[in-house]
């Protein structure tokens, strides 16, 4: 698969403190040129949660765009959504049982031993980070640095993702150390809350167009 170079995710927490909705966000994001959009929140999955999820899945059938729903396979299968695991999500394997074999799923990973493992695992891509240090968990894992993501990148066939404290300024070098895409959580909004600016710039950046 190809996946898009420009990955952004968009974090209820994250928006929240920026002041702006959810929908209105990723109504931004994808008004500024993104066609991949992840949904990531950590809280509790309340109906008011998952009728933002179901807006924006909408919002993203619109603009023929990719939607995925972090960690929870049931809410990607009522949205017809992507998926992306963590550690201490369902395995892959499970996730493939609810979903299908339709369906993009994503599995993180955090060290060499995870990445490995991965392998065995019906993933579409795997994510590796925090390539940099990030603020968008409470406890992250470990950073990853460049030199292991190149050292890790020849392991697998698969789409690599890079997470973690990516932004506009080093995201070339993660490119160039062997990601495929890069995931983008806080460099998302700026000061101004032009997020669509800022999406056309990071696409900009990374030389894409449209993509």
């Amino acid at each position: 698969m190809r996946l898009k170079l420009f990955y952004p995710i968009l974090d209820t927490e994250t928006a929240a403190r920026r002041g702006i909705a959810p929908s209105a966000a990723a109504e931004q994001i994808l008004e500024g040129g993104a066609r991949i959009l992840q949904f990531r929140h950590t809280g509790v999955f309340s109906r008011d949660v998952f009728d933002q999820a179901r807006q924006i899945a909408a919002l993203c059938r619109d603009a023929d765009a990719l939607f995925v729903i972090n960690d929870r396979a049931d809410v990607a299968r009522l949205l017809d959504a992507g998926l992306h695991l963590g550690q201490d999500d369902l395995s892959p394997a499970d996730a493939r049982r609810v979903l299908g074999d339709g369906q993009l799923i994503g599995f993180s990973t955090h060290n060499e031993a995870q990445f490995r493992a991965a392998a065995a695992q019906p993933a579409d891509y795997l994510a590796l980070g925090p390539i940099f240090g990030t603020t968008s968990k409470l406890n992250p894992d470990p950073v990853v640095g460049l030199a292991e993501l190149r050292r890790l990148r020849p392991l697998t066939t698969r789409p690599v993702v890079a997470i973690g404290g990516i932004t506009r300024a080093n995201a070339r070098s993660v490119i160039e150390a062997g990601a495929n895409s890069v995931a983008v959580i806080g460099d998302l909004y700026p000061e101004d809350g032009q997020i669509r600016g800022r999406v056309e710039e990071w696409i900009s950046i990374l030389g894409i167009g449209r993509d």
